[in-house]
């Protein structure tokens, strides 16, 4: 009973951010296209029609969580890289930091590149365009600097280079999510970001 009443007495922006919780624990644990408005209802004990008066559409809580992972996600980059101690160092701690916050959160990136997602939903489609751009402009600016200093060669081409280190972390939560324990995420991060360091670095 006393459940209920607290329940009744959260805000709309906490049971927005409530939902929004729901619903990442849901995607990680069946997958982003099998999640349904009453699966997120029944994991609150509450009504789909609760859940609808506080998001119009099942479209509304996929945006809603995005951006909930652009501000999370961005704020852990832009931690990671204020306390390195050079523009090289503050891409491998980026690289490594969002290696941990996809291992916190295992749903984010099947919720970023689902291909139904992108399909159903233009505005959501360009939220996560916005978002990989974003990061890979980040980064090129992060070797442009490097360049300055540098730490990499001139002709380095910094876009292409953020690209890489993208499809990096695609292709290692790929292999994680295919394998398994057998290539356990940071294990092999660990393991990899070195070789990208390897490729981008200026040789003595």
């Amino acid at each position: 009973m006393n459940h209920e009443v607290v329940k009744k007495r959260m805000s709309s922006e906490e049971r927005q951010g409530e939902i929004i919780r729901v619903a990442v624990e849901l995607a990680a644990d069946k997958g982003v296209d099998s999640v349904t408005t009453q699966d997120m209802a029944d994991a609150m004990n509450l009504t789909q029609g609760a859940i609808f008066r506080h998001f119009a559409t099942k479209d509304d809580i996929w945006f809603a969580v995005i951006v909930w992972v652009r501000e999370r996600l961005m704020k852990v980059l832009d931690k990671a890289a204020a306390d390195a101690s050079d523009p090289l160092n503050a891409v491998e701690r980026m690289f490594f930091a969002h290696i941990a916050f996809i291992s916190k959160h295992p749903a984010i990136p099947r919720l970023l590149f689902t291909e139904l997602l992108h399909k159903k939903n233009g505005k959501l489609r360009q939220l996560i365009e916005g978002i990989i751009s974003g990061y890979e402009a980040k980064v090129a600016a992060l070797l442009d600097a490097a360049k300055a200093q540098l730490l990499v060669p001139n002709n380095l081409d910094s876009q292409s280079a953020a690209v890489l280190y993208i499809g990096m972390i695609q292709g290692l939560v790929m292999q994680s999510s295919i394998f398994g324990g057998k290539h356990a995420l940071q294990q092999q991060a660990v393991k990899t970001f070195p070789i990208f360091l390897h490729g981008v670095k200026t040789r003595n």
